[in-house]
């Protein structure tokens, strides 16, 4: 049976999947649009529950699960994308509890503070899973982990990562326990290259807010780090300043081996 009105029952829930965050977090599941992230999605484990599928714009075979076929029309008014890719799945949603993880002897991890633009979070996601970070970590988190935007801009990537949530006393709690390094991004006169510090370890690397940086709970707490600069400009994007950290990350472990 085709679907063609947007009054269906289904397509009314899955408009408000892809537009409410409240509602995703209620319902416990989510919204993936495009080939490449439905097919990570699968990769890593995902629980389906539907596929709305396109026929005049799906053009590889139907992927495993309950498929509801919709009209170009229909799709073009749920897919930010258009008519790119014909499909849309429907996943359950997984826990991010922090002391579910169990970190290796020298596990790298990337923690943000209040991240807010899921554009950002996605950004971020995309860095730590390519340069081999073994974990995200988000506290006092103000974007939802399964918005449409964190899926799109990470490219799937939200997928593969070891992604929790937590607060920063959890999160203090659970790095003394493990016995991370921890580096932290305050700007003040203790701050050093981040070059010239050793990230092959266990380690922690904590970022804040672009507007406000990271609190001053941590304080004290860890290595103050920066990153050098040449020209006049005295900060970077947060996405971007994750990324150059990361990449020195994975370079220090690679020398390491050589």
């Amino acid at each position: 049976m085709l679907i063609e009105s947007l009054h269906n029952e289904k397509i009314k829930n899955l408009t408000r999947l892809i537009s409410d965050n409240r509602f995703r977090k209620k319902s416990g599941i989510f919204a993936v649009e495009g080939k490449q992230e439905n097919e990570r999605a699968a990769k890593f484990g995902f629980q389906p529950q539907d596929f709305f599928i396109c026929e005049s714009i799906f053009d590889e075979d139907f992927p495993k699960g309950k498929i509801n076929l919709v009209s170009e029309k229909i799709y073009e008014k749920l897919a930010y994308r258009g008519t790119s890719e014909g499909i849309i799945g429907v996943y359950k949603t997984r826990n991010q509890d922090l002391n579910g993880f169990v970190p290796k002897e020298n596990s790298s991890l990337i923690v943000v503070e209040s991240v807010e633009k899921p554009g950002n979070l996605g950004a971020i996601l995309r860095s730590c899973e390519a340069f081999g970070i073994d974990a995200l970590v988000i506290t006092d988190a103000r974007a939802d982990f399964y918005n449409p935007n964190v899926i799109r801009s990470s490219v799937g990537c939200l997928f593969g990562m070891n992604l929790f949530q937590s607060d920063n006393v959890e999160l203090a709690e659970f790095l003394e326990k493990n016995r991370f390094n921890i580096f932290t991004t305050l700007m003040d006169e203790s701050s050093e290259d981040l070059y010239k510090k050793d990230l092959t370890g266990k380690s922690a690397l904590l970022f804040g807010t672009e507007h406000s940086g990271l609190s001053d709970f941590w304080t004290g707490k860890g290595k103050n780090t920066l990153i050098p600069m040449a020209g006049s400009i005295d900060s970077l994007n947060l996405s971007n300043a994750v990324a150059i950290s990361c990449y020195e990350i994975l370079r220090q472990k690679l020398q390491k081996k050589t």
